[in-house]
């Protein structure tokens, strides 16, 4: 217990230090990213207690060195969501087969559902918190901090014409609808990405004690469909009701993304062009922006919808027998 404890008090000064550092820069901001990493490790690597013990520290020495709001934060946008994420990972139930009898572990596809709905509930507390909660105000203040990252960019573009449109009005309006979504975006990619990077890191300690899982293979909950349905039609509600329907729309079609991709490893498995496909795929997301992840969001939905994976399965010809050589 006591090496529980001394692990978990570790990793929340680092995961603290990690948070504090965001300063503007692009190196710091990268490290503020990783700030879920430490707690994402000790709570898989040793126990979900290490991990609340990593989450107490880290929050007691925010409150102490930048005040209670700085503490508030990262448990809002960190700890609690890292905890409950490696808390569900760990997640087992006992399996029958027959004689034998094994352990079925919590779907993976569940936890960057998971992911998701913890990333929409930060964005709008995160924007609540910090804008206000009533609407003008809210929208206001909301608009101001757009416009600023709006003329950020225009100074740091080259072209003085793309630069002018990107700061008139109607653009800055624009932006300012689509920044919750695009905020929810963001933070579904970096939990996912920090969990299977955890995971990975525990995994090669010899740490992790589930298997490690198919992540090709990985499928949403049958109602995933039509929750996002629902939250697509949200968007044509009023003030935060609508705010809250973006923010997770956004995050559930970025899981569908992500079970895209997955769907592309699974169905290009055995052929020869795989790896230049994979790659062309990926390398295309960088230049063509949201094109790419869109496509792939349509390929989970109907992947969820029509189970495309099985049928690819199923129609490819059984291995050859086994021969003598």
């Amino acid at each position: 217990m006591l090496q529980t404890v001394l692990v978990g008090v570790g990793a929340g000064a680092a995961s603290a230090l990690l948070f504090a550092v965001a300063a503007g820069t692009a190196f710091s901001l990268l490290l503020a990213l990783l700030a879920p990493l430490p707690i994402l490790i000790v709570a898989l690597g040793w126990s979900s207690v290490a991990g609340l013990v990593a989450n107490i520290s880290a929050a007691a020495i925010l409150a102490g060195a930048h005040g209670f709001p700085t503490s508030l934060g990262f448990l809002i946008g960190v700890g609690v969501p890292s905890w409950w994420l490696s808390y569900l990972s760990l997640l087992a139930r006992p399996t029958h087969n027959g004689a034998a009898s094994s352990l079925e572990w919590y779907p993976t596809g569940r936890l960057v559902l998971w992911a998701a709905v913890l990333s929409s509930i930060m964005v709008v507390a995160s924007l609540i918190v910090t804008f206000g909660t009533e609407w003008q105000t809210f929208q206001t203040e909301l608009r101001k901090v757009t416009a600023e990252i709006a003329e950020l960019q225009a100074k740091a573009g080259r072209d003085p014409a793309a630069a002018q449109r990107l700061t008139t009005k109607e653009m800055i309006d624009a932006l300012t609808a689509a920044l919750p979504g695009a905020v929810a975006v963001f933070a579904t990619l970096i939990n996912c990405v920090n969990l299977w990077l955890a995971g990975r890191i525990v995994d090669v300690s010899g740490r992790l004690r589930r298997p490690w899982p198919d992540l090709p293979a990985m499928q949403l909950p049958s109602l995933a469909p039509a929750l996002l349905a629902a939250c697509l039609l949200g968007l044509w509600l009023p003030e935060f009701a609508g705010l809250i329907a973006a923010a997770f729309a956004a995050s559930l079609i970025t899981v569908f993304a992500i079970v895209g991709l997955a769907v592309m490893h699974a169905i290009t498995r055995g052929t020869l062009i795989r790896p230049f496909l994979l790659a062309a795929l990926y390398i295309s997301i960088i230049p063509l922006a949201g094109l790419p992840l869109l496509l792939a969001s349509l390929l989970g939905l109907a992947d969820s919808v029509f189970n495309i994976r099985a049928r690819v399965d199923a129609s490819r010809p059984p291995p050859p027998p086994y021969s003598r050589i």
